[in-house]
């Protein structure tokens, strides 16, 4: 079963905002054996939507469509549908009575004709109740094809999605199941890595496909299987995981269904009942924050230091100005000076600390541009390594702030 997506908004179009809609949608879809075809993104025109959604039913038996439902003249997709299905407005009591109590209970403005207006649907629609605003979802269903219209704004739009949309699709479709299992490797290239598998990679059943994701430092290897019998997919991704593993056991550092490598490492933490500090220079912040964005990081993360400046790591760290005087600010004595004081600083299990150069200029060291230590303590020892990051700033931050994680995991795994 294939569904197309079709995102509204000049917004998007300009780069003002990001489409993180699409990716939602696709993934939830997914879950429930939905293949998305084609996303496109489009115009607030008229001819634009009619066009996208009639090329659409060429390619596509489930079409949702976001954007375009606001009360004001520019959000034009009710009237649009009305014309696409020969349709009129009409207006629907629940959605009415919906949009007044929100306004009753949540807005200090009284509600106007506009506001009203949200109830107006068109007559051939299914409403979906949309419990997070004022604009209700709606469903069609024309010469077998599904078209879905949701509010563009993402918290609205994954409520509907989740407890509307989905479950609907799940009862009135029958689909094919559909596995994903992603092994995560570091340590080799892709092309590398490609070479090392091709043999196993050939000989992968023909309902199972492999895809290679590089980013930063390490490769994920995605398996996707689909198929109607859940349970021979899941054995045969099993099988095939444990040959993979034969082949590249010494890259593998692990499993992610959805999960990110700070997350693994959050999972350890709390497991082991221990906790993380974090001491960063030209990292700026970047791990603690990715730390703090995982509900439950309270748990384990005691706190960081954001030493950017050579004095900082001198006043708040305690770093000895002769150690940086006679190894540069960007070494491994300090790194490791960092990382211990931090860990000491916050009394925790574990610390990461990161010194380096990510340019553009060298700053208080002669380290060339890309230079990066990250050292990280643990409760019987600290380790620090030396890596060459590259030349582009904001890739030299984000392989290092992956680097880190990557070496606390490690570690952690060891004890």
């Amino acid at each position: 079963m294939l569904a197309e997506i079709i995102t509204i908004g000049d917004e998007i179009l300009i780069g003002q905002i990001v489409d993180t809609n699409s990716a939602f949608i696709g993934k939830e879809l997914n879950k429930i054996g939905v293949s998305v075809y084609q996303i496109t993104s489009i115009q607030d025109d008229r001819t634009h939507i009619l066009n996208a959604l009639r090329d659409a039913k060429s390619r596509a038996q489930i079409i949702i469509v976001t954007g375009g439902l606001g009360p004001t003249k520019d959000d034009i997709t009710k009237h649009t549908f009305c014309e696409y299905f020969n349709d009129e407005l009409i207006e629907n009591k629940s959605v009415l009575n919906h949009v007044e109590a929100i306004f009753a209970k949540y807005i200090d403005t009284p509600i106007s004709d506009i506001n009203r207006q949200q109830a107006l649907v068109p007559s051939k629609a299914t409403v979906l109740h949309n419990a997070n605003g004022t604009a209700p979802g709606m469903w069609f269903n024309e010469d077998s094809t599904v078209y879905v219209s949701l509010p563009g704004v993402p918290f609205e739009m994954k409520y509907l999605i989740q407890n509307e949309v989905i479950p609907k699709i799940a009862r009135e479709f029958e689909r094919p199941y559909i596995l994903h299992k992603t092994i995560v490797t570091y340590g080799l290239g892709e092309s590398a890595l490609a070479d090392r598998i091709e043999a196993w990679e050939n000989n992968l059943p023909h309902f199972i496909k492999l895809a290679y994701l590089p980013n930063l430092g390490k490769v994920r290897l995605r398996l996707s299987a689909k198929g109607p019998d859940k349970n021979l997919i899941a054995e045969a991704i099993v099988v095939e995981i444990e040959k993979l593993t034969q082949l590249i056991g010494d890259l593998i550092y692990g499993t992610e269904n959805e999960e990110t490598l700070e997350q693994v490492v959050g999972q350890l933490l709390t497991m082991k009942k221990m906790t993380l500090a974090t001491a960063e220079s030209f990292t700026g912040g970047r791990i603690a924050k990715s730390i703090t964005s995982m509900p439950g990081a309270s748990s384990y993360f005691r706190g960081t230091v954001v030493s950017y400046a050579t004095e900082t790591k001198i006043d708040v760290l305690n770093v000895d100005p002769e150690i940086i005087n006679k190894h540069s600010v960007v070494s491994a004595e300090v790194a490791k000076a960092m990382v211990e004081s931090v860990k000491k600083l916050m009394k925790s299990d574990y610390a990461i600390a990161t010194t380096g150069n990510a340019g553009p200029t060298k700053g208080d060291s002669e380290a060339e541009i890309g230079t990066a230590f990250i050292a990280v303590a643990g409760p019987e020892r600290t380790i620090i390594e030396k890596f060459m990051m590259g030349s582009q700033r904001e890739r030299i931050v984000e392989k290092s702030v992956n680097k880190a994680f990557e070496l606390l995991q490690k570690e952690i795994l060891k004890f």
